[in-house]
């Protein structure tokens, strides 16, 4: 039996679209030989279509349109497609995350997802009811066993407390083995994160492994606001070998014979593409795909000769076209030379429309203005905080008048600690570095330049500085990156304790600031732009942490 694995990029509640695109993949599958199209979960709402779930009429859609797929596809072709399901049973949630198995015109049986993960993007117990029967597909002579994207991660232990073996106390899989399956398949809606591509293909090809069973995967792809999924939607044999998968960031069709994922093992195709190559893709995907589903066109951002809005700016060049973008350069008395020239010289390396608006006269005016107030007080925070908020205003202005999106630039360093200033530069309609910690976006700038030279050498080599008073360095203020990005990495993401960071070795006064800094500024973060996602722990939707605390 030949299954094909449609690996495609929806948009959440446009079901003429996202219906169209799943009935010309079965068409096209069909015409190459698959006897069965599978899609990922979710697919004809798109992922994650959150409260929209809570509306009756958007899920009556969903079913309506179900209904009309087995109306527009060769009914000698099974189809597997995920939706949501109304619950028919009087007690518990509303719904049921589903998927649906179309056969000869009809629903033939619906498989419902039984493990709703409940940890960070996820919050899927809000919306649905866990399965708790289990079945299996009966399909031209072979037994499949159906499963939705979380139930095949039953064993993956918490995240911070290793003392547990297993996250839930239901195993799906071993309630469907009862039924001894010829295949396993598992849709899927699973966000990308760059250090968890191993992980995430290593529970697909020990579970193939485990039960001498091969294994289809199919994932959805592009981003939804801060969620980017890269799909690598693929096929693993039963000994636990992949014997082949899509690539990762783009929709594609990938067609599989049944009998040749348990036959001869095939050449390994395991190789996954670098971490930093990958997290690039995943932000021009991102950025891309945020435009493009919302129907903005053009962008906008400050590019200040520092390496973040560089490395925003190669991005966003590779994901909207040159010709999208219009930046302003905004000196002050502070700025230093290089750093106008080397962001004219990067600008006129992508050609790349550009401005200088020196801010100095607008700064010199509203110290003159506040001179009453503040008299003889010396300078601060405040009049750095100015300069930020008079460039942030600039901005918008750019923005307001012609339509350009603004692009935040700041780093996740600098959001971890407050290193930033609200409604100055911490202004934008999305962040695109927000989860890229400062270490790698130098190495970020360094991938982008592997080519030609993007980003003039010396934005790259010289020492990091905000340049809002006489030689300044970040390093005035923080520890080097170098050390803080691997604290903040414990912290945020692993959620390791001060204690546990100073057996590590850490300085107990260093990492003691480093916390406190991170939990005093959970205000401005919280007033960022969406952030694109793409560790296992962003800021944002995924971490929510009381503002108002003594923790």
């Amino acid at each position: 039996m030949k299954i094909a694995l449609a690996q495609q990029n929806y948009i959440i509640g446009d079901f003429d679209g996202n219906l169209s695109k799943i009935a010309s993949a079965v068409s096209d599958a069909t015409a190459s030989g698959a006897e069965l199209v599978i899609f990922s979960e979710l697919s004809i709402c798109g992922y994650p279509p959150l409260d929209l779930l809570e509306r009756r009429e958007f899920i009556e859609t969903c079913i309506l349109y179900t209904e009309k797929l087995t109306s527009m596809v060769d009914p000698g072709t099974g189809v597997l497609v995920g939706s949501p399901e109304f619950n028919p049973n009087k007690d518990g949630k509303m719904l049921f995350n589903s998927a649906f198995f179309l056969y000869e015109g009809k629903v033939q049986q619906v498989f419902r997802k039984t493990l709703l993960p409940t940890y960070d993007i996820f919050d899927e117990y809000r919306y649905f009811e866990p399965n708790r029967e289990f079945n299996i597909l009966h399909f031209k002579g072979k037994k499949l066993a159906v499963t939705i994207c979380e139930d095949l991660w039953d064993e993956q232990p918490f995240e911070n407390d290793f003392s547990r073996s297993r996250l839930y106390t239901t195993n799906p899989l071993k309630e469907l083995m009862a039924f001894d399956p010829d295949l396993i398949i598992n849709i899927a809606a699973s966000p990308f994160a760059h250090r968890k591509m191993e992980i995430k293909q290593s529970i697909f090809k020990d579970k193939a492994a485990k039960h001498k069973l091969p294994v289809l995967y199919c994932n959805q792809v592009g981003a939804h606001t801060e969620l980017i999924f890269e799909g690598g939607s693929m096929a693993i044999h039963s000994s636990g070998q992949i014997a082949n998968k899509l690539p990762f960031f783009s929709e594609g069709i990938l067609i599989t014979d049944l009998d040749e994922l348990v036959d001869s093992v095939p050449d390994s195709v395991e190789e996954i593409p670098d971490r930093i190559g990958c997290m690039a893709e995943a932000l021009i995907c991102g950025i891309r795909d945020y435009f493009g589903k919302m129907n903005f066109l053009t962008a906008t951002l400050g590019l200040s000769g520092g390496v973040d809005s560089a490395v925003t700016l190669a991005l966003a060049a590779e994901a909207l076209g040159p010709e999208n973008l219009h930046v302003l350069l905004l000196p002050s008395q502070y700025s230093s030379d290089h750093s106008v020239n080397d962001s004219v010289q990067m600008a006129e390396n992508l050609r790349i429309k550009y401005n200088i608006l020196p801010i100095e006269k607008l700064f010199n005016s509203f110290r003159e203005t506040l001179f009453p107030l503040f008299e003889n007080l010396p300078e601060d925070i405040t009049e750095e905080n100015i300069q930020a908020r008079i460039r942030g205003t600039l901005l918008m202005a750019l923005s307001n008048k012609f339509g350009n999106i603004l692009l935040n630039t700041s780093n996740k360093s600098e959001a971890a600690v407050g290193y930033g200033t609200l409604y100055g530069d911490m202004s934008g309609g999305l962040s695109i570095l927000g989860d890229v910690y400062k270490t790698d976006v130098y190495l970020l700038a360094h991938y982008l330049n592997k080519e030609k030279e993007v980003i003039p050498e010396n934005i790259i080599d010289k020492a990091p500085s905000a340049e809002l008073r006489p030689d300044q360095k970040d390093s005035d203020s923080l520890p080097l990156y170098e050390e803080l990005d691997l604290i903040l990495e414990a912290y945020i993401e692993k959620q390791l304790p001060l204690e546990k960071l100073v057996e590590m070795g850490y300085d107990f006064q260093l990492v003691s600031k480093i916390i406190r800094m991170v939990n005093q500024n959970e205000y401005k973060r919280y007033q960022t732009p969406p952030i694109l996602r793409i560790s296992s722990k962003a800021f944002g939707v995924g971490r929510r942490l009381p503002l108002v605390a003594r923790y």
